[in-house]
């Protein structure tokens, strides 16, 4: 189980500000995290705009991602509002 954390207007889009999923083998990848979110998160998340944290730690690269059961994933979309 991973649990994944939704920020700003993609936890309006999830329709939550964060959810638990079940790992489909021991770990999982950017590619397999957007197939979990289903169609219209997953397009919201792939903009270049939108971050990616694993356990607190900002990742570079969303590519990057291997989580594995346990860890935490953050997605900040970019900050707005004045």
């Amino acid at each position: 189980m991973i649990r994944v954390v939704f920020l700003g207007k993609l936890a309006d889009i999830a329709g939550t500000d964060a959810d638990g999923f079940a790992l489909p083998d021991d770990e999982i990848n950017w590619d397999g995290l957007l197939a979990l979110l289903g169609p219209q998160l997953a397009e919201a998340v792939r903009a270049e705009t939108v971050k990616l944290a694993l356990n607190g730690t900002l990742l570079p690269d969303k590519a990057a991602l291997i989580a594995r059961a346990g860890d935490e994933i953050a997605l900040l979309p970019p900050v707005s509002g004045g």
